[in-house]
């Protein structure tokens, strides 16, 4: 299914501009009222006012909508009733109702559909959607919403079109090869959804236009080299100078380019194998 569509070049920003084709994939307009609520929004400053985050601001307006992460409903079937739009993420939602009666927000794997039942258990059926614990999904297999540990609620693979593969299962930890092409190690009691996560042609979307970041809640950003001395070691000179430093720096000062940012203490850098590769 061609899920990007092309807008008529009518002006220079639409020439290029590209989109989601929403109207062949999602199934309702209006979210489950039950399971909203409003977050307020913070535009990247802290208690005291103070920007700590740049670049954030504005933007639509938009409701949050709760979605489990968990899904703790253990050998309870459910149904899917619609595939929605979430404005907090990249990935689409899913609305099931359980048995039960219950309803909950889950995120949508790819290929699944409104009538679809899933589940979540041990020892699960291998579709997209179920939930199972790592230990019983065999290698090879693409997993997304992955635990770190059982109970935890999911932390890896949430984002559109990302996925897991399992590679290995060894002495209660299961190795996992991540869409950064990172190897880490998981516990195999842990839970994870199986399948690969609904929109991955999310990464093909062109913008466009300025205007359309601002809508997003993205402000602009202003090159180093722009600006005045005072606000950033790059600055100052007349036209386009270069930087003036011998290596490279945030606005701050603090060195950066290949400087390395994790912190060589983390407790969980002893489960990574392989870090993922450098982008150059």
């Amino acid at each position: 299914m061609l899920t990007i569509k092309q807008y008529k070049p009518t002006s220079a920003s639409r020439r290029q501009m590209s989109g989601i084709n929403y109207a062949k994939i999602l199934t309702a307009t209006k979210p489950h009222k039950a399971l909203t609520s409003k977050v307020r929004s913070n535009s990247g400053r802290n208690n005291r006012g103070v920007i700590t985050v740049r670049h954030q601001g504005s933007g639509n307006k938009k409701t949050y909508r709760m979605v489990d992460f968990i899904q703790n409903k253990i050998n309870v079937p459910a149904r899917v009733e619609t595939i929605e739009y979430d404005p907090y993420r990249s990935a689409f939602i899913s609305l099931v109702c359980y048995k039960d009666g219950e309803r909950r927000y889950i995120l949508t794997p790819k290929d699944m559909k409104v009538g679809d039942e899933i589940m979540t258990a041990e020892r699960a059926p291998l579709k997209p959607g179920n939930r199972l614990k790592i230990k019983n999904i065999p290698i090879g297999s693409f997993i997304h919403n992955v635990e770190l540990r059982s109970g935890g609620g999911g932390r890896l693979a949430r984002s559109a079109g990302s996925y897991a593969e399992i590679l290995a299962h060894e002495a209660g930890l299961t190795d996992l090869r991540m869409s950064s092409k990172e190897v880490r190690k998981v516990s195999s009691e842990a839970w994870a959804s199986i399948g690969q996560v609904s929109n991955p042609d999310y990464n093909l979307v062109n913008i466009g236009k300025a205007g359309r970041s601002r809508w997003l809640g993205i402000r602009p950003t202003v090159r180093g080299s722009a600006m005045n001395p005072v606000d950033h070691p790059y600055g100052g000179g007349e036209g386009a100078q270069p930087r003036g430093t011998k290596r490279p720096k945030t606005m701050w000062g603090k060195v950066t380019g290949g400087h390395k940012t994790r912190h060589a203490k983390k407790w969980s850098s002893v489960f990574i194998i392989k870090r993922r590769p450098k982008v150059r």
